[in-house]
């Protein structure tokens, strides 16, 4: 397959398989005799694969570090486990950040909707904030 009908396969751009094979992700594609590239089915899989690990928040390093497993052989299972779990542990610290910054906004926001303008001290820049 050619880069544009394999990127369309997979939900990509011909710019981002580029990207990917630059960054080590893919083998090196095949070329046909008039140089364009040659891409195979199994291809599509490891994009698809890549954008899904994309979807679920993994950098393209960690990517790499799972195709690297795959490619030498080993399932890389422990491995994605165990990165799963660290991103899951990012995200519930995420969310608390976020809903204590969201209890703070709601806060100020209550006062601002509360307050007069005209009670606004003049030493400060802003009495809500």
């Amino acid at each position: 397959m050619r880069i544009g009908e394999t990127a369309a396969a997979a939900g990509l751009t011909a710019k981002t398989l580029r990207f990917y094979e630059d960054r080590g992700l893919l083998p090196a594609a095949d070329r046909a005799p008039n140089g364009y590239r040659d891409y195979t089915q199994e291809t599509v899989g490891r994009l698809e694969f890549i954008r899904r690990g994309r979807t679920a928040g993994l950098s393209l390093a960690q990517i790499g570090d799972i195709l690297s497993v795959r490619d030498i052989g080993h399932a890389p299972c422990v491995h994605v486990r165990d990165l799963l779990a660290k991103r899951l542990a990012d995200l519930d610290a995420q969310i608390a950040e976020l809903t204590a910054l969201r209890a703070t906004v709601a806060e100020f926001h209550d006062a601002a909707a509360a307050g007069d303008p005209a009670d606004c001290d003049p030493a400060r820049i802003c009495s809500y904030i």
